[in-house]
Order: C-alpha cells, then structure tokens, then sequence
C-alpha cells in the first residue's frame, strides 16, 4: 500500500464508527472470523483496545491483521483502523490512486 492509498483510506476513517472493541479477554477465534466477516462486508473498519486490555492498540492491531489477513492503515491512541479488500461487496478501489 502507497502513502496517498494509506493517507486516502484514513481520510475515509475518520467519519467511521468504531464497530469492535478489545477487551481484557484474549482476541478469540470467534472475534477474529467477526472482524474477518465485518471485513468481507465493509472493506475497513475502526477497532478500540480498552483500558483493561492485556493488548496495545498497536499489538492488537497487527495480531488482528495478520490473522484476518488485511492491513493496518492506522494506529492512533487506543483505536486502529484495519483494511483489506472485499470479494463480494468491493467498494473501495484504491488501484485509482498512485
């Protein structure tokens, strides 16, 4: 992914509503094939880590990525915004921006 891609879909971010949080349960397979189906449905989501997670919003960030299979577009504070092309509903074509 480009800076103008990743600066691009943090643009779209901003207006978003955070959908999933992390609590001080450890991430389970159940949460992670939700985040993967919310993905699916949506192409980028806004994630939080709670105050009494065990995980920073960074370490949440990439275990989620990487067992969803998408990217992390951005970090900030205790929310992370995380990405990755849908196969059914595509709606974001970031091909567009160079």
């Amino acid at each position: 992914m480009t800076s103008k891609q990743r600066a691009y879909l943090k643009k779209l971010a901003s207006n978003l509503d955070t959908i999933f949080q992390i609590g001080k349960g450890d991430i389970s397979d159940n949460m992670v094939e939700q985040i993967g189906n919310a993905l699916e449905a949506r192409e980028l989501i806004k994630l939080r880590v709670l105050d009494n997670s065990a995980y920073s919003a960074r370490e949440a960030a990439e275990e989620i990525a990487a067992r969803t299979d998408s990217e992390v577009v951005i970090v900030i504070g205790t929310r992370f915004v995380l990405y990755r092309v849908s196969e059914k509903h595509h709606k974001i074509d970031l091909k567009a921006i160079k």
